[in-house]
């Protein structure tokens, strides 16, 4: 086990590089550089606050000035020396400071999460609490009239983008054309810190409801679909029938024989799902109710090429997804001990 472990980990080190490698390369053709939006930055200023009456003082930037930004935000340097440079830090974990926020991106990216924790959180457990129980009773009654109904349901469900979702419920609920029940922005309100605890709970929630609910609907159909079927493989394997024929209740049988071995693949999915549920909200949905969460972060970082946060959170993102996807893999061995880490190697 201990040399799968070992293995897996070297192996995240390429991929790690790899990853960093192909987006610095990207970022060293892509327009408008941070240098480019500085000095624009500069020379609306100057537009914008010279003389009276908002009439125009300067008509640009000196070269003096645009080397200043260059030596600020290290373009000074060839690009492989910077390459180098940021491959030694990142083994650091220092992911640097942000260009524009002038906040180091680890600080940034500790005050973005919890909007994103919440969302996920919520996200991740309504859906395993509704789609596992609805799950298990469309396999029991497979082909029943229950079952075509929540499949279509949850189908209608999975069909409809989040945003848009969001919108409606925006529309219906927040305001705007019927009724005012939900707040537009924000985890809490205003007056958050003087509320009593229980006063705070029901502003928490007040305020999480609509983001929730246009995160979660989607995301029925996929973990309520694996469930049935998952459920409907087991049934229909020779030791249900057996255990039938001894006399067992249909409720034994389902709960004591197939519930163990039909949530294997819901169990093993598990850590992916959970940190999952953190790092892919919906851009949308954040901006539509106006949480600044990661997914606002990462957006606004590309547009206004604040590379250190671009770099920061991927290599980030990237060293979560692979560590989860091993944990996934262990999950499988130490869920069914069939299975043997030889046979995760090939």
């Amino acid at each position: 086990m201990w040399s799968y472990i070992l293995k897996r980990l070297l192996l995240m080190i390429p991929t790690l590089i790899g990853v960093l490698t192909l987006t610095f390369v990207v970022i060293q053709f892509v327009p408008g550089g941070p240098v480019e939006q500085a000095v624009h930055d500069l020379r609306r200023g100057q537009t914008e606050g010279g003389g009276g009456f908002g009439l125009r003082t300067h008509t640009g930037v000196d070269a003096q000035q645009v080397e200043q930004l260059k030596k600020l935000y290290g373009f000074d340097k060839p690009p492989l020396q910077r390459y180098v440079l940021m491959l030694g830090k990142f083994a650091r974990f220092d992911l640097g400071e942000s260009y524009f926020r002038h906040q180091s991106v680890w600080s940034l990216i500790v005050s973005k999460l919890p909007v994103s924790i919440s969302i996920g959180l919520w996200t991740f457990f309504i859906t395993y609490l509704i789609s596992v129980p609805l799950g298990i009773a469309k396999a029991v009654k497979n082909g029943s009239k229950f079952d075509v109904a929540t499949s279509l349901i949850v189908l209608v469900g999975f069909a409809i983008p989040g945003f848009v979702l969001g919108v409606l419920l925006l529309v219906l609920f927040g305001g705007g054309s019927f009724w005012q029940l939900f707040p537009l922005r924000n985890l809490t309100s205003d007056n958050w810190a003087t509320l009593s605890l229980g006063g705070k709970i029901l502003d928490y929630l007040w305020h999480i409801t609509l983001p929730v609910v246009a995160s979660v609907v989607g995301s029925f159909a996929i973990v309520t679909m694996l469930t049935k079927n998952a459920f409907l493989d087991e049934i229909r394997k020779q030791y249900v029938l057996t255990a039938r024929a001894k006399g067992l209740s249909e409720r034994r049988v389902l709960w004591k024989h197939v519930f163990r071995n039909a949530l294997l693949p819901l169990i093993v999915g598990f850590p992916a799902a959970f940190i999952g549920a953190f790092f892919t909200g919906s851009l949308l949905i954040e901006t539509l109710f106006s949480l600044d969460g990661l997914g606002l972060l990462s957006y606004e970082s590309v547009v206004r090429r604040d590379y250190p946060v671009v770099l920061g959170t991927l290599y980030l993102f990237t060293l979560i997804g692979l560590a989860t996807k091993l944990i996934s893999d262990l999950c499988y061995v130490w869920v069914d001990p069939r299975i043997q880490f030889e046979q995760l190697e090939r």
